[in-house]
């Protein structure tokens, strides 16, 4: 069921402990660790602790934890010291999106130049 945690999801699994990971900081409604790929100085995974399977399902059927997600984003990109110098979040949304986990999650990056378009 939506909004459940799946027992099959690498996310989920990492929000419940059973899986390690560099824990930057937790709220009641959000989880945030480092990448274990980082495309940046400053990688940081940023997800719900509600699972639904992308951004958009994310902010149609609880839209105040989508906006905690952005909101803690923000304040990791503040304690990283990456907000003076800019930084992008950025939601993958299926596979040709290259979404490769199916759990919201905003990547938080900075402390590099950071090239428009991406790609």
């Amino acid at each position: 069921m939506a909004g459940e945690p799946q027992a099959d999801c690498l996310f989920c699994k990492i929000v419940a402990g059973t899986i390690p990971a560099t824990v930057v900081a937790e709220t009641e409604t959000t989880f945030a660790f480092r990448d274990i790929n980082p495309q940046a100085p400053t990688h940081v995974l940023v997800i719900p602790r509600v699972h639904y399977p992308d951004a958009a399902s994310l902010a149609a059927a609880e839209p105040a934890v989508a906006a905690d997600v952005l909101r803690e984003a923000g304040r990791i990109a503040a304690d990283e010291k990456i907000d003076g110098h800019g930084y992008r979040i950025v939601f993958n949304t299926g596979a040709g999106a290259g979404q490769t986990v199916f759990h919201a999650h905003a990547h938080l990056l900075g402390g590099r130049g950071l090239q428009w378009p991406p790609g």
